[in-house]
């Protein structure tokens, strides 16, 4: 199991969030998630401006294997997407909580954060998933 980094959320369907500095949340796929699903070829990203809804397909990341919807962890407004992976899906598979965020989040409710999990929690379920 690869490194997760201290400051994440995680949503049992295997995104992560980070909480920015001006209260906007930045969304990925974790390390294990990328890892199981192989070599990605193609993104396709949620529209600026959308609304979504925790628990709801917002993206598609496809591999060679399989595509695979992503999920968002939590409620609120797309005010960006990483236009990058358009280009370079590989960029989740090389660097998954850094270069290959997927959307940022202008939260609806912030305290929809408490129902994401820990690290540790995560790591759990990331073993738990690989059984």
């Amino acid at each position: 199991m690869s490194d997760i980094p201290g400051d994440l959320k995680f949503a049992k369907s295997h995104e992560w969030v980070r909480v920015e500095q001006d209260g906007t949340v930045t969304v990925g796929i974790s390390d294990h998630a990328q890892s199981s699903l192989g070599d990605l070829v193609y993104v396709e990203l949620p529209e600026v401006g959308s609304s979504v809804q925790a628990g709801n397909g917002t993206a598609v990341v496809e591999s060679v294997k399989a595509a695979s919807d992503i999920y968002a962890p939590l409620s609120g407004e797309v005010i960006a997407v990483n236009t990058a992976l358009s280009d370079k899906p590989e960029t989740i598979n090389e660097d998954a909580y850094g270069e290959g965020w997927i959307f940022k989040l202008k939260l609806d409710d912030k305290s929809e954060l408490d129902s994401l999990l820990t690290p540790d929690e995560y790591a759990e379920v990331a073993e738990d998933d690989s059984h």
